[in-house]
């Protein structure tokens, strides 16, 4: 007698009433499997979204999705990667699209990595993410609709992808912890032993490779080794992109390099963003290596912006260009090769739904395809070679960026910042009194500049590691001058935040200060409404907490345009603290919306008196 799962027979449940009996009754296909595709050279991937308006409310047709099909046939690429199963009826338009486009021609070949997203409860809500339990009804509706879609076209259904970026738990409005993707992986896996899904269909989740173990123990679980285990190969991002503002230690054009020509400083530098990709892949290949695990591991997502407007752009990390991002497209396509392994480089297509309010968002920009219908210059040797002859989008004509004329691109390349002049991200300083053998005891703890040099002879400890200077999800652009004074601007969005975190297993024990005060100078827009204090714990272990005071209009402080001085007692902004282990030696933290606004803070310390 054969025994159903109660999530078996829900599953079964969900695709009658849906009308897709006919995928019961045979839903194996005789294409190549996921394992024979992946890795495999004559496969390129990439990732896929069709929206060409602000909002994914109305999404493409099934005729414009044949349009980019086609596109994206020219250009080589054999499987999309997508993010939604039932939420927007792109992706079941999209796979119509190419079925169709099969049956007018079988030669015609194009696959799908199809995405089922997952959430918290509370997610995208005004309530407080519950990272804890999952959007019950969201989740299951979409895990149910991909196994629908991957039995309906098996042909071209070859992976289903758990959750994007899902666990990496820098995305506070959603994420989840590795228990809730686990149930729904094996739940798709029991369905495929059940013969509910075609027996060759892959599963896994596309994550942060910290998120896969690569990067901070905090991810280093018991779920997450049972999820390694239970999932078919690992689907892993990277983005040296972001984290030339992020953490910047690999961007930059070395002291030994400023003699070089821009193109040539310009190639040393992405040669190093290609590097740092690699590292991160590797972080995860070693942690599965001590786990005496053996999984296949993919990109799942990786690419470069073409134009961002701070944070990346001219007065960022100036990594954001049409140059920068051929280079570092070139390179993936390289490693993919070398390494024999699949790269879903991220993306296709602009779309300008992701930062609708600002058309020179960088997350706008990814795509190697305009809105206007221009090709970028990572791929001008394709028109050259007239592979998108006769092709429309949205009915016109494809055209390379800048006309073809590669003098008017480099007119807005940029060159990466000389790292001897860098402006400071991470403060590297020194306990003197722990130098020189002596008690670290002292009356103040002082955050200052490297130029300042510490002396045994003043009275001052130091930061016992290095502090960064971390915007949290680039909600706002912080950045230390050479005089000592740390400026904050604000950028579009819901919320703000950033902090000086020291670095390290462990913060600083502070707890001689504990009826003392943390001190310093601020001055800024006063319409800015804000809480400011120090943070002890983790985020990724649960133990943070955030101590503060509120600024604002409407709070007993506010900003002025000139200094003022604040002394605030622990004391008064504890909010149960562990003063052992202060992590965060100032941050900032707004739940309203603020644009372009500015705020300037310098002689942060901390006191007993």
């Amino acid at each position: 007698m054969k025994i159903f799962s109660a999530s078996i027979l829900i599953s079964l449940m969900v695709l009658v009433v849906s009308g897709c009996d006919n995928a019961l009754q045979s839903n194996q296909s005789t294409s190549p499997s996921a394992a024979e595709i992946l890795g495999n050279p004559n496969y390129p991937a990439i990732s896929y979204g069709g929206y060409r308006e602000k909002t994914r409310e109305q999404g493409p047709t099934v005729a414009d999705l044949k349009e980019d099909m086609q596109i994206l046939y020219a250009m080589g690429v054999r499987v999309l990667r997508t993010y939604n199963a039932s939420q927007f009826p792109q992706a079941e338009r999209m796979l119509q699209a190419i079925s169709e486009l099969k049956q007018a021609d079988p030669s015609f070949e194009m696959y799908v990595m199809l995405g089922a997203w997952i959430d918290c409860k509370n997610a995208w809500t005004d309530l407080e993410p519950d990272h804890h339990q999952e959007s019950e009804e969201n989740n299951r509706t979409e895990i149910n609709k991909a196994a629908e879609l991957a039995n309906q076209y098996p042909d071209i259904v070859k992976v289903i992808a758990v959750g994007n970026e899902a666990m990496v738990q820098w995305a506070v409005k959603y994420f989840v912890y590795p228990k809730t993707i686990l149930r729904w992986v094996n739940y798709l896996q029991d369905l495929k032993q059940a013969g509910d899904l075609p027996a060759d269909l892959w599963v896994t989740s596309s994550d942060n490779f910290e998120s896969w173990g690569g990067g901070d123990k905090g991810y280093h679980t018991d779920d997450l080794v049972k999820l390694i285990n239970a999932v078919d190969f690992l689907s892993v991002h990277t983005y040296p992109f972001h984290d030339s503002h992020y953490n910047s230690d690999f961007w930059g054009v070395l002291k030994h390099e400023e003699q070089l020509s821009e193109q040539q400083m310009i190639e040393a530098a992405m040669l190093r963003a290609k590097q740092y990709a690699i590292s991160q892949y590797q972080g995860v290949a070693d942690y599965l290596a001590s786990l005496g695990i053996e999984k296949p591991i993919h990109i799942g997502e990786t690419g470069w912006s073409s134009i961002a407007a701070t944070a990346y752009g001219a007065t960022g990390s100036k990594a954001a260009d049409e140059l920068k991002q051929a280079i570092f497209y070139k390179h993936m396509r390289d490693w993919e090769k070398s390494a024999g392994m699949s790269v879903f480089y991220f993306e296709a297509f602009d779309e300008q739904w992701k930062d609708p309010h600002d058309v020179n968002g960088s997350e706008n920009h990814f795509g190697l395809v305009a809105l206007d219908n221009t090709i970028k210059y990572a791929l001008w040797d394709l028109v050259d070679q007239k592979a998108f002859e006769g092709l429309t989008r949205g009915g016109k004509p494809l055209t390379k960026s800048y006309q073809g004329d590669r003098a008017a691109l480099m007119q807005d390349v940029l060159l990466p910042p000389f790292k001897s002049q860098m402006g400071i991200r991470k403060l590297t300083t020194v306990n003197p009194n722990a130098v020189a053998g002596k008690p670290v005891e002292a009356e103040t703890y002082v955050v200052v500049n490297p130029a300042m040099i510490p002396s045994t002879e003043n009275d001052m400890t130091y930061p016992s590691n290095e502090i960064k200077l971390n915007p949290w999800e680039g909600t706002m652009n912080i950045q230390m001058t050479d005089d000592s004074i740390i400026e904050v601007t604000t950028r579009i969005g819901n919320w703000w935040g950033g902090g000086l975190e020291l670095q390290g297993d462990h913060g600083e024990n502070l707890s001689n200060f504990a009826s003392g005060y943390l001190n310093f100078d601020i001055r800024g827009d006063a319409s800015l409404a804000f809480n400011i204090g120090f943070q002890t714990g983790i985020f990724l272990a649960g133990t943070q907490v955030n101590n503060f005071q509120s600024f604002g209009p409407q709070a007993d402080s506010q900003l002025t345009e000139d200094w003022v001085s604040y002394k605030l007692p622990l004391a008064k902004i504890d909010k149960g603290a562990d003063l052992t282990d202060v992590t965060g030696i100032l941050y900032l933290w707004s739940s309203f919306s603020a644009d372009n606004k500015g705020l300037d803070i310098r002689n942060i310390y901390y006191s007993k008196n």
